[in-house]
C-alpha cells in the first residue's frame, strides 16, 4: 500500500513540476530573445546614432538570425542526444556574454559580428525550449503548454520595446546591449538550475541512442519530404516573414506614414507585442480543443494576417486609429502562429527524432528570418513607402496558402507519430503501449 502511495506521490510531484518547467523554459525563451527582439524599438535612435538606413537596421536581425541557418539543425541533433538543461543553458550563456562584449563594439560592423555570435548561442534555446515542454506534457495539454512558452519570445519583445528605446536614449545604444547581455544570463542560469528530465525518459532516452540510426544528410532531406513538413516548412517560412515585417515595420509605419511620435510608437510596439503574447496562448489553446488538427489554426492565421496587411494598404490604414489596430491585429495573429505550429512539428515527427525536426523545420525558418527583414528595408527605402513590403508580405503568405491546399487536396498529410499519445517517451511518460 505504501509504494502504491509513494509511486502516487511522485507522480503527482512530476505532475506539478512540469509547470515549474513551463515557467523557467519561457522565462529563458524571453531573456535570450530580449535584445534581438527590441531591434526594431530602437530603430530609431540606432538610425540617428550609426546613421544606419533601413536596409542597413534590417541586417543588424539578419545577423542575429544567420547563425542559426546552420546551428538549429545542429542543435536538434545535439538535443536528441544530450541532456536540454546543459545545451540550452549553454547557448543562453553564449548569447548573454556576446551581447557583454558588444557593448564594447565601437561601431555598426562590430555590432553585426557580435550579433552573428549571439545568434549562433540563440540556435540551441528555440529548439531546446520547445522540446524539454513537449517532453513534460501530452497531447491533450501540448498545445497551451507550447503557446505559453512560445509567448516568451513576444513577451520579451514587449519587455525589450519597453525598456532598451529608454536605456538606449539616456545612455547609449550600449548600455542596451549590456542590459540585454545580463537579462541572457539570468535565462541561462534560470534553465539550468530548474530543469530536469521527466521522471523515466532518461532511460528512455537512453534505450533510443542504441536503437536509432545514425542521423545523416539523407535522413534530414528525407524528413523535409514528408507531406506534413513540406506543409509546415511553406507555412511557417511564410508567417515568420510577417512576424519579421511587423518588428521592424511597426515604428518605422507609425512614424513616417500614420505621423506617430517615435515614443508613442515604440508603445504601440509593445502592444502589438503583448496582442502576440495572448494570441500565441488563445490560439494555442484553440488547437488543443478543435477537432480539425492543429493545422486548422495555422491556416486561419494566415487568412487573418492578409486580411491585417490588406488594411494597411488602403487610404484609411494611413490613419492613426486604423493603423494601430490593424497592427495589433496583426500582432496576434502574426505572433499566435507559432504556439499550434511548434506542437504540430512535436506531432509529425517520427520517435526520436524531435529535436532533429524541431531544428530542420525552425532553420527553414531562418531562410526566412535572414533574408525578410534587410530585403523589407531595401523595398522601403528604394519605394519611398511601405506598400510594396507589406505588399510582398501578403504574396508570401497567399503562395504558402495555395501551395498546402493544394498539396491537401487527394490525400491526407501522413502521421508519422500518433496525435495523441501521452505514453510515448517523447512526450514524457515512461513506456509506449504496444
Amino acid at each position: 500500500m505504501s509504494g502504491r502511495d509513494d509511486a502516487t506521490r511522485h507522480r503527482d510531484e512530476a505532475t506539478r513540476y512540469r509547470w515549474t518547467v513551463l515557467a523557467v523554459a519561457t522565462f529563458t525563451q524571453a531573456a535570450s530573445g530580449f535584445f534581438v527582439q527590441g531591434i526594431g524599438a530602437t530603430g530609431i535612435v540606432l538610425r540617428h546614432e550609426l546613421g544606419l538606413s533601413a536596409a542597413q537596421l534590417g541586417l543588424l536581425i539578419s545577423a542575429a538570425q544567420f547563425a542559426p541557418l546552420v546551428g538549429l539543425t545542429i542543435a536538434g541533433e545535439l538535443l536528441d542526444r544530450y541532456d536540454e538543461r546543459w545545451v540550452v543553458g549553454a547557448g543562453a550563456c553564449v548569447v548573454g556574454l556576446a551581447l557583454g562584449a558588444g557593448s564594447l563594439a565601437p561601431g555598426y560592423a562590430s555590432l553585426l559580428c557580435v550579433l552573428l555570435v549571439v545568434g549562433a548561442g540563440y540556435s540551441t534555446v528555440q529548439p531546446g525550449g520547445s522540446k524539454s515542454v513537449a517532453s513534460w506534457f501530452d497531447a491533450s495539454q501540448r498545445g497551451l503548454a507550447m503557446g505559453v512558452r512560445q509567448a516568451g519570445l513576444p513577451l520579451g519583445a514587449a519587455l525589450a520595446s519597453a525598456v532598451l528605446p529608454v536605456l538606449a536614449d539616456t545612455y547609449g545604444w550600449r548600455t542596451a546591449l549590456l542590459a540585454g547581455g545580463l537579462v541572457a544570463l539570468l535565462g541561462a542560469t534560470a534553465f539550468m538550475g530548474f530543469y530536469r528530465r521527466p521522471p523515466g525518459q532518461v532511460a528512455a532516452r537512453e534505450r533510443e541512442l542504441h536503437t536509432s540510426p545514425p542521423t545523416t544528410r539523407a535522413t534530414r532531406i528525407g524528413l523535409l519530404r514528408e507531406p506534413s513538413m513540406a506543409r509546415i516548412t511553406l507555412s511557417g517560412a511564410s508567417l515568420i516573414s510577417v512576424q519579421c515585417g511587423v518588428g521592424i515595420l511597426t515604428v518605422l509605419y507609425l512614424h513616417d506614414v500614420a505621423s506617430v511620435g517615435a515614443a508613442p510608437a515604440a508603445l504601440v510596439l509593445v502592444v502589438v507585442q503583448i496582442a502576440g503574447v495572448a494570441g500565441r496562448v488563445v490560439l494555442a489553446a484553440r488547437s488543443d480543443r478543435g477537432t480539425a488538427g492543429r493545422y486548422a489554426t495555422i491556416r486561419l492565421c494566415m487568412v487573418a494576417v492578409v486580411a491585417g496587411m490588406a488594411v494597411l494598404l488602403t487610404p484609411p490604414g494611413r490613419s492613426t486609429a486604423v493603423a494601430c489596430c490593424a497592427l495589433v491585429w496583426l500582432g496576434f495573429f502574426g505572433f499566435g502562429w507559432y504556439g499550434p505550429w511548434v506542437a504540430h512539428v512535436t506531432e509529425s515527427t517520427p520517435p526520436g527524432r524531435t529535436g532533429l525536426a524541431l531544428g530542420v523545420a525552425m532553420s527553414v525558418n531562418q531562410v526566412a528570418i535572414v533574408a525578410v527583414p534587410p530585403l523589407l528595408g531595401l523595398l522601403t527605402d528604394l519605394s519611398g513607402g511601405f506598400a510594396a513590403a507589406w505588399g510582398l508580405l501578403i504574396a508570401m503568405v497567399l503562395a504558402a496558402l495555395t501551395v498546402s491546399a493544394r498539396a491537401e487536396r487527394g490525400r491526407r498529410p501522413k502521421r508519422l507519430a500518433p496525435d495523441h499519445d501521452p505514453n510515448c517517451p517523447e512526450t514524457g511518460a515512461t513506456s509506449c503501449p504496444s
